[in-house]
């Protein structure tokens, strides 16, 4: 069997399914399928039992310990030669199996990755959400575009590897944030061949709200600085640009906010205060509208471009600020990684 694809899931049964249908579509069809249910409270068993006879697929239970460790688990008991991790929250096009096979025919590798995007019928904000994350002009294209600032690591959400490698590397650590990239780190430091395949893509449905999707990129932010307390040479000008936006746009409001102040305070200077109340907010709408229209043009939909705004600011300023505090903690309170954030590793 040349492929194990391994799918780690808590509580999400309906995201599942529509994984696993779009397994069922593959045009290649050399894999297994291996679901580990890392404890969790709605259970996807039921759904995983409607497939067993469309699909090879092992269902797997057990106590609670996160994606890495459950990804883990489920290496320890495939079969195939290659692994392919996937998130539970992505569909797989047809062509997806076929498209692995031919990156591998035309130049092997030992780990791989592919990029995201979003499918038609993802809500908006979903949409608005993928591209806050898949854009050059928001996260430098690292995600696996074709434009990028710093070379591809594969995320968990779409990586591959030979399974004799993962195993020789000790899989996946325990970190529960940034946990796919020390995973690629080690992957790279351990000289493996490792490469983006873009032809091997999934539709990534992420966060649903802006609210959930803060966490998600605060999380981020956080797991950059525990990244960096361990490889001190992962860290990338590309990763401290958004705090170095965060800190930006914080700066331009409240220089905004003075000026507003001085206004109602010294009516006599009145127009001087008030070009101090309005230049600070010049930069950050022409970046909002650089976002807009960037978005629209590439979603084909202006509300799609509108929410992208609020989008990518959620993802810069959520990853800047995680960033901040995991610096101020680990940095400079020299805080372990626990002891720093007890409360986002152990909720």
């Amino acid at each position: 069997m040349k492929y194990s694809v391994i799918v780690p899931v808590f509580n999400r049964p309906d995201e599942v399914d529509e994984l696993l249908e779009s397994l069922t579509t593959q045009t290649s069809r050399d894999f297994e399928v291996v679901v580990v249910e890392d404890g969790s409270s709605v259970s996807c068993e039921e759904v995983c039992g409607k497939y067993k006879q469309r699909l090879d697929i092992h269902y797997y239970a057990k106590p609670n310990s996160g994606p890495g460790q459950s990804r883990n688990y489920g290496a320890e008991r495939a079969h195939g030669e290659y692994l392919i991790i996937l998130d539970s929250d992505v569909v797989l096009p047809p062509g997806y199996i076929e498209a692995v096979d031919r990156e591998l025919a035309e130049s092997e590798a030992d780990a791989f990755g592919g990029p995201d995007s979003a499918h038609e019928s993802f809500t908006d904000v979903q949409k608005a959400i993928s591209y806050s994350m898949t854009s050059f002009f928001t996260t430098g294209g690292i995600r696996g575009g074709k434009k990028k600032l710093d070379k591809f690591y594969p995320r968990s959400f779409n990586m591959g590897i030979r399974r004799k490698e993962y195993l020789r590397l000790g899989g996946f650590s325990k970190m529960r944030f940034g946990e796919d990239i020390d995973f690629s780190i080690r992957i790279f430091k351990a000289g493996l061949r490792c490469r983006l395949f873009p032809s091997a893509w999934v539709w990534h449905k992420r966060r649903t709200d802006f609210r959930k999707f803060f966490k998600q990129v605060y999380n981020s932010g956080i797991a950059r600085i525990n990244l960096f307390k361990k490889y001190p040479e992962s860290l990338k000008v590309v990763h401290l640009l958004p705090t170095v936006f965060t800190v930006g746009v914080t700066t331009l409001i409240l220089i905004s906010a003075v000026g507003r102040a001085l206004m109602h305070y010294d009516p006599a200077h009145f127009h001087r205060w008030y070009l101090v109340c309005a230049i600070p907010w010049i930069p950050i709408l022409l970046y909002s509208l650089l976002i807009l229209i960037d978005s629209a043009v590439s979603n084909k939909s202006l509300k799609v471009g509108l929410l992208s705004v609020p989008a990518a600011f959620v993802q810069l300023m959520g990853y800047g600020s995680g960033f901040i505090e995991a610096w101020w903690k680990r940095c400079v309170l020299r805080k372990d990684e626990f002891q720093a954030f007890e409360k986002n590793f152990y909720q």
